[in-house]
């Protein structure tokens, strides 16, 4: 018998993984980026995540969630907060 459903991450590895992901790019306590709910700001309210540091972020989800992101999907609000940061990485993996 031959199990036929995705390799798709759940939400749960999803978050994990793009928590893990922040931590290291960014240089921040991994104690720090577990408190992030929904609405903890990044672009804009995380001195962190300049627009240097974009690059690098979007490379590394890429590579960890195995998923590819064009120029045009990224705008403001995908980067303004951890919970739009979240839903994006989870509408990608599911289309991936």
């Amino acid at each position: 018998m031959v199990d036929h459903h995705h390799i798709a991450a759940s939400r749960g590895e999803i978050d994990t993984q793009l928590r893990g992901i922040l931590a290291d790019v960014l240089g921040l306590e991994p104690g720090r980026v577990a408190e992030f709910v929904n609405e903890t700001g990044l672009f804009g309210q995380l001195p962190e995540l300049d627009s240097m540091a974009v690059a690098g972020l979007l490379t590394e989800m890429e590579d960890r969630l195995g998923i590819i992101i064009e120029d045009d999907d990224v705008d403001g609000e995908m980067l303004e907060t951890y919970g739009g940061l979240l839903a994006f990485a989870e509408a990608k993996a599911a289309s991936a």
